[in-house]
């Protein structure tokens, strides 16, 4: 695959981009009837660095007419807001309902004017180089920072005649749709080491092949924290800023602090919308950390039950059910996590179950690393094709912004 595509001819003229589209054009709302079906697109609707879109949310035209952003077929949605721009949350809207689509108001509209085709638009607007410009005009308060209008005003962008960049977006495409092939491929080589692990952990820890076991419940073999931890606000928060890792309800570090321990601990999440999945998840730790209300901390009784194994055996619990609020937004209750029912084989045979699981997880790990890598290379390489394409036609004013 030729990697890098060839630059802009000598023949692009450098223009503001705002000949070639227009800005966040004034939509016409009254010419469109209220009970017309288009599409809806959120933010989440976006996908970060892939230029795809899901369009097939549909709401009435009289719902969302105001208080979104309205668009039509074959404009350039771009992310104004910190920090899905930077991410690269930017589309061609393309399949909407009836032509027109309402969204979210944290993206820029950019509408192509005649003899430019939307798609160069995106990729110029998308790419790094462009994005890294675009951060460093950003406006606004730390975590709400926004492209201003003014900046897309002023920037420049190389552009060749109509036909030479259908020419260019065809090469983009094709180069892309081998990279997008290629990825695919790597996220099913992922998805398959996550449904492994899972497997391997639910296989070993299942009761069914254990000869002697402890029967009871959760609160048999562990004590709940949770009493320890000690709530703050945001202000106070923002002041224990630190080297001690925060472990929120998806298992990330962070800085918030509001409750401190120092010891093995398996942490349960307790809502269901951080870990994307039906069945509670635990994590083990092992030293000093912060962990947030969203999390019951545990602490296993060393007669009965190591930590890790302890986590092990909660981490795809199918029998503790979360009991509160509505699906979506459901809680695993500490009552209900105490007296969940558990089995535990004896101490040696946890301690031979740990060290086989790790054995098998580190080659899950080596083989998630080394996908991991290989995305990051396959984006790396769609942006040299972007840079080498555009980064030849560049004037000394955008060089300025770029």
């Amino acid at each position: 695959m030729n990697a890098v595509a060839e630059p802009l001819s000598t023949t692009a003229h450098i223009v503001p981009l705002a000949e070639a589209v227009e800005l966040n054009p004034r939509p016409d709302r009254g010419s469109l009837p209220d009970d017309l079906d288009v599409s809806f697109v959120p933010m989440a609707a976006v996908e970060a660095a892939t230029g795809r879109m899901d369009a097939a949310a549909a709401r009435r035209f009289g719902e969302v007419k105001k208080g979104y952003t309205v668009f039509r077929e074959g404009d350039v949605l771009f992310a104004k807001i910190t920090p899905c721009m930077e991410n690269g949350k930017m589309a061609v809207a393309r399949g909407l309902r009836n032509g027109v689509g309402c969204g979210s108001t944290e993206f820029h509209v950019l509408r192509s004017r005649p003899g430019v085709d939307p798609h160069y638009v995106y990729h110029f607007v998308s790419s790094a180089r462009f994005r890294a410009a675009a951060a460093h005009h950003m406006t606004g308060a730390v975590g709400q920072k926004r492209v201003p209008a003014a900046f897309l005003e002023k920037c420049e962008i190389p552009l060749p005649d109509l036909d030479e960049q259908r020419r260019i977006v065809a090469e983009f495409e094709k180069q892309f749709s081998r990279l997008d092939e290629a990825v695919a491929n790597l996220k099913r080589v992922k998805a398959n080491a996550q449904h492994f692990e899972r497997a391997t952990v639910e296989a070993l820890t299942s009761p069914s092949s254990f000869s002697t076991k402890v029967v009871g419940t959760v609160a048999d073999v562990a004590v709940s924290l949770d009493n320890m931890r000690e709530p703050v606000n945001k202000t106070e928060r923002a002041k224990r800023v630190g080297t001690i890792p925060y472990l929120g309800a998806n298992g990330q570090t962070g800085w918030i602090d509001e409750a401190r321990f120092d010891e093995e601990l398996v942490l349960v999440v307790e809502d269901e919308t951080f870990v994307g999945r039906k069945l509670p998840f635990s994590y083990y730790f092992a030293g000093k950390c912060w962990v947030n209300n969203h999390t019951h901390v545990l602490r296993a009784r060393s007669d009965l039950v190591l930590p890790k194994y302890l986590n092990l055996a909660l981490s795809y619990y199918p029998f503790i059910p979360l009991t509160t609020g509505s699906t979506g937004r459901r809680k695993l209750t500490k009552a209900a996590l105490m007296s969940a029912p558990i089995e535990v084989p004896d101490l040696g045979t946890q301690h031979r179950i740990v060290a086989e699981v790790d054995r098998r997880l580190s080659i899950v790990r080596e083989v998630e690393a080394e996908v991991d890598a290989n995305l990051k290379r396959a984006q790396a390489l769609r942006q040299a094709v972007l840079q080498r394409a555009f980064a030849a036609r560049t004037s000394a004013v955008t060089e300025e912004f770029l």
